[in-house]
């Protein structure tokens, strides 16, 4: 008997020694993808109002017909992520098909973004997606049709601080040939003060517009650029700039915002965007606007593609734009960025690079993609530092520690940003 209980204990043991052990990841770090499948509480999906991923890999597009759920035989809700994330954090929110329709917490109020937790690899066989189960409580009851122009449409009140203008745009690019949107103009405290009316002012064009002044319905976040720079020029650390805010197409956010190559199947169609800007978007500014003019006087900037679109205007219109604000490089396209910094037609006088030291996530199974970012901003600053042959006080190079992938890390790191590029005389 003593001999069986050993010989049990021992081979326990070994089964014990062999078992896998836990391999911690963020789904987004799979390439085979991961599964959603989604719980309606509220029982207002049906067929006819299916749920919507609205997130950062689809521009926050509430009514995505490529992200749009499947209704399952339980009565739930299912969508399958099929591609390969790269390891690029997901933020995510689910909407009955607009912002208008939203879900909300138990007590029917806005959500945070949702994240995805950790998974264990250990237990999934071979190319096996996990699956990720998700409950909704309920969703916002959709206001009329003119409340709902007055909260989320184009001539919504904007809260700002400051003041910022609206200018009509049209066209675009990777799909937007055909869109009408509205610039937002931020302009500097005295700007129509009659003392001023002969003074021009340096400009600063930056994208993903929406979300620089107000943080608008569906949009993660602010940069908080008009509240930074009332008190950064105020104080006298800043000259008074005028910021050009060109809102992303929605949809075609991708397509329009990607410089060259394909993500996602999507191709790039960023040279289109930059001529549109050059030819329609600068046009409205410097008719309507006391611009100063001059490479010295103009920047380009904006975070993740926009970022990727800022470093590329700044070296394919080297003599329009002297300054650049270039925040959170994505590393899709790593070689052509590469290759277009080497062969650029130019290159800004001054620059800033920002990045994350926690970029994708501040959990620890994040850490080996985070240094890759961080490793890819210096490298970044340092070839173009070089091949614009600058010296050290005409470039900087911003890591902020615990920053991740989002407005707030982007406003936190603005006001150092620019206060280098547009310092007061």
């Amino acid at each position: 008997m003593r001999t069986f209980l050993a010989l049990s204990f021992f081979l326990c043991s070994i089964a014990t020694s062999f078992a896998a052990e836990p391999d911690m990841v963020r789904p987004e770090t799979l390439p085979q993808g991961f599964v959603l499948i989604v719980k309606d509480n509220s029982g207002m999906a049906n067929q006819d109002n299916p749920i919507y991923l609205a997130s950062s890999i689809n521009g926050w597009n509430p009514s995505d017909e490529e992200s749009m759920l499947t209704g399952r035989s339980d009565t739930r809700w299912q969508i399958v992520i099929d591609r390969d994330l790269h390891g690029v954090g997901m933020q995510f929110k689910f909407t009955l098909g607009g912002w208008d329709r939203e879900e909300l917490d138990e007590n029917g109020e806005s959500i945070a973004n949702r994240s995805l937790g950790l998974i264990d690899r250990s237990k999934l066989k071979g190319d096996e997606r996990p699956v990720i189960e998700i409950e909704i409580p309920q969703f916002r009851v959709p206001v009329a049709l003119s409340e709902q122009v007055r909260q989320q449409g184009i001539y919504r009140a904007l809260e700002v601080t400051g003041n910022v203008k609206r200018v009509e745009v049209r066209g675009g690019a990777g799909g937007a040939e055909s869109m009408t949107r509205d610039l937002l103009v931020w302009l500097p405290e005295g700007y129509n003060e009659p003392k001023n009316a002969s003074r021009s002012y340096p400009v600063l064009y930056m994208f993903d517009g929406q979300n620089l002044f107000d943080q608008m319905a569906g949009v993660p976040g602010e940069w908080e650029i008009d509240e930074t720079l009332t008190e950064l020029v105020g104080n006298g650390s800043v000259e008074p700039i005028i910021v050009v805010g060109i809102p992303h197409a929605g949809e075609h956010r991708i397509s329009e915002f990607m410089p060259m190559g394909s993500y996602k199947g999507i191709e790039g169609d960023g040279a289109a965007c930059m001529s549109w800007i050059m030819h329609e978007v600068m046009p409205k500014v410097n008719r309507a606007f006391r611009v100063q003019q001059g490479r010295d006087h103009t920047a380009i900037g904006g975070a993740s593609l926009g970022g990727a679109m800022a470093l590329y205007g700044a070296t394919e219109y080297p003599e329009v734009f002297g300054r650049a604000l270039i925040e959170s490089l994505p590393m899709i396209g790593k070689d052509p960025t590469v290759s277009q910094i080497k062969n650029a037609k130019g290159y800004p006088s001054k620059f800033v690079i920002g990045m994350g030291s926690a970029e994708v996530g501040t959990d620890s199974a994040n850490k080996e993609m985070n240094n890759q970012y961080v490793d890819w901003a210096k490298e970044v600053d340092a070839m173009l530092s070089r091949q614009a042959r600058l010296s050290k006080s005409d470039h900087k190079l911003l890591i902020g520690d615990g920053h991740v992938h989002n407005e707030t890390a982007w406003a936190a790191r603005f006001g150092e940003a620019i206060q280098f590029l547009f310092p007061a005389n």
